[in-house]
């Protein structure tokens, strides 16, 4: 029988950042670039961004534009929409700092 080893990263974060072509909303219509690296800078300056801490990824599509801009949170597969660098504030200090879900910006995993 084997271990399963502990994961490298408490949380591992990832944004869409996809841009549609078909003329369909897209994550990145929304400024998910941006907002990505503004979660990202944010993390390195709480000293999240570190093994056994949190990494922050793009993900290109995942499938939830209609949604955006999206980002999932796992191991929790937890689902989230967010408009501005506010929201993406309370999501690192509620989620990833506190590891309380920020209901209010919650969509659903289906």
């Amino acid at each position: 029988m084997s271990e399963v080893a502990a994961p490298f990263y408490k949380y591992h974060v990832f944004f869409c950042t996809n841009q549609r072509t078909d003329g369909r909303q897209s994550c990145e219509d929304c400024g998910a670039s941006a907002l990505r690296m503004y979660a990202k800078d944010k993390a390195k300056a709480a000293g999240l961004a570190i093994p056994g801490g949190v990494r922050i990824n793009t993900a290109g599509c995942l499938n939830r534009c209609e949604h955006g801009p999206v980002m999932v949170i796992y191991p929790d597969a937890t689902w989230y929409t967010y408009i501005d660098e506010e929201d993406v504030d309370e999501i690192i200090a509620e989620h990833l700092l506190n590891g309380r879900p920020v209901e209010r910006l919650l969509i659903d995993k289906s």
